[in-house]
């Protein structure tokens, strides 16, 4: 019999030979069960091996178990078959978010199938957390001015089916999808249509765009929502979903402006920005440098081994174009090596290429500027836009009122605005060789409270075109004993007197309104 997952039959029941069975052991996976490390190893060795998903969360909690007051794992949610999706973030302060630190994710594993981003992530924890220790002052300074979230496995479910396959015979499409059999990369809402719908009509914003109510209607995976989810809880600056199956970095749009074109340059409004972060990549990565147009990904070097992800081929519901239009997150993708599912002995020379090129990526989120929006009273303003002269793309500030907007290097006129204030505009100069974000706050003041006084003549303290009833609202004028009160003094008296504002326009001469006659 199976007992309720909440008793622990094998101690206080009866072992299996008397029936007992827990029904959650086999999603366990082993899970409790500790990795013993070969004596003799420090414990900064990082092994280069394929991970379960049962090692895969030990090696993570294990590596902030050892970095404790820079580390922290938690879960975004679960797969169809309910495994975690595990995240170890490092920072400062994890588990907070910190005024002006911009933040950045990783993501892995997006098509079971394709399983070296998965294993870069799990390396690239294991390497944060012993450099850190170490005192390496490059990784000392990034934790310390960066929040960094990776998420190695977004599709575990898949990675299974591949798995059990193994390295070297797995096909090109087995455990690419999820347990639902859905292509996570093509499930998310296609929002690019709708920007190049709006983007013709002038006024129109075309960035936070909301997910239309159909989208429900269809089959949304669970890691989708999980990552959706995800993305509403932290302000997100920088991103990359690492893939395979061939050796480039592309970035949005990944739809094409034309739906009929299979292949079509689609470029964002950001688009100076998304190539520098894609070459951020490539020109580290010696393999995407190498000259020789007979390697892998060897059709990608006349382009610098980057390219626009509609100019290679088009398809909607990507992540990085949903990124990019609901959210402040620049997102790009990185085909990692023509092998999807590598052999373990190709892991080590795969980190040894990927190391630099990820490093040098999360550096990038400190380009442009940043800064802090308040109102004349130093309260911080959420949700405040931030604009860009020659950019048709938002961002938004955080709770906090702080924001990161990425930029190339050169002049840049930036507007900051919100409802009830006044914009403020400003010009901004970034230097080519700036490798940090220029601080640039704003401070907005409140708009005037009622109509504005187009005629001059007495002032009054109106707050509206129509009082409030007597008695009521926080904007009634005082009346004296014995005085009318003011709707009464704003009518012409019965007995033929003259309003108040009689005088002003009398004295207009010729220039009298015919309808000022029937007074």
């Amino acid at each position: 019999m199976a007992w309720p997952y909440f008793l622990d039959c094998g101690r206080y029941f009866g072992g299996e030979e008397e029936g007992c069975y827990d029904p959650l052991e086999k999603l366990r996976g082993g899970l409790d069960v500790e990795e013993v490390l070969p004596s003799g190893l420090p414990p900064t060795f990082i092994h280069f091996i394929h991970h379960s998903y049962a090692q895969m969360v030990r090696v993570l909690k294990r590596t902030a178990a050892r970095c404790p007051h820079i580390a922290k794992t938690y879960s975004i949610g679960r797969s169809f078959d309910g495994k975690e999706l595990l995240v170890i973030e490092f920072s400062g302060r994890p588990g907070q978010h910190e005024l002006m630190e911009p933040e950045v994710k990783l993501i892995g594993n997006i098509h079971g199938n394709e399983v070296a981003g998965r294993e870069m992530l799990i390396y690239l924890a294991q390497y944060l957390c012993s450099e850190y220790l170490l005192g390496t002052p490059r990784i000392q300074r990034l934790l310390n001015t960066t929040r960094i979230h990776l998420l190695p496995s977004m599709n575990p479910d898949g990675y299974e089916v591949a798995a059990a396959e193994g390295a070297g015979y797995n096909g090109w499409t087995s455990g690419r999808q999820n347990a639902q059999n859905l292509d996570l990369n093509r499930n998310f809402p296609d929002l690019t249509s709708e920007f190049y719908r709006l983007i013709s009509s002038r006024g129109a914003r075309t960035d936070h765009i909301p997910i239309s109510q159909y989208y429900w209607w269809g089959k949304v995976a669970p890691e989708t929502k999980a990552v959706m989810k995800w993305m509403g809880t932290a302000p997100f600056v920088l991103s990359a979903s690492l893939h395979g199956g061939d050796l480039v970095v592309s970035y949005p749009f990944d739809f094409s402006q034309n739906p009929h074109e299979e292949k079509m340059f689609s470029p964002t409004p950001d688009e100076k920005m998304f190539k520098l972060l894609a070459r951020a990549y490539a020109d580290v990565h010696p393999m995407m440098m190498d000259r020789s147009e007979n390697r892998c990904g060897g059709n990608f070097l006349k382009r610098g081994s980057i390219i626009n992800g509609a100019d290679w081929y088009s398809f909607t519901g990507g992540m990085s174009d949903f990124n990019y239009l609901h959210s402040n997150c620049f997102e790009i993708t990185v085909e990692l090596g023509c092998v999807k599912f590598p052999p373990e002995e190709a892991l080590y020379t795969l980190w040894q290429h990927n190391k630099e090129p990820l490093l040098n990526f999360v550096e990038m989120v400190h380009r442009g500027i940043k800064g802090v929006v308040m109102d004349k009273f130093g309260k911080p303003i959420k949700n405040a836009r931030i604009s860009v002269k020659g950019i048709r793309h938002d961002i938004t500030t955080a709770p906090d009122g702080d924001y990161w907007r990425l930029l190339p290097p050169g002049s840049h006129i930036v507007i900051a605005q919100a409802p009830g204030y006044s914009k403020v505009i400003k010009k901004v100069t970034i230097p080519a060789r700036m490798k940090r974000a220029g601080r640039v706050d704003f401070i907005l003041q409140p708009l005037g409270i009622g109509p504005k006084k187009f005629l001059q003549g007495p002032q009054r303290s109106s707050p509206g075109l129509q009082d409030p009833p007597r008695g009521a609202g926080p904007y009634r004028e005082p009346e004296e004993a014995g005085q009318e009160p003011l709707r009464a003094r704003r009518q012409p008296g019965a007995s033929g007197s003259k309003p108040w504002w009689w005088a002003y326009f009398t004295s207009l001469s010729q220039h009298k309104p015919r309808w000022l006659l029937k007074y």
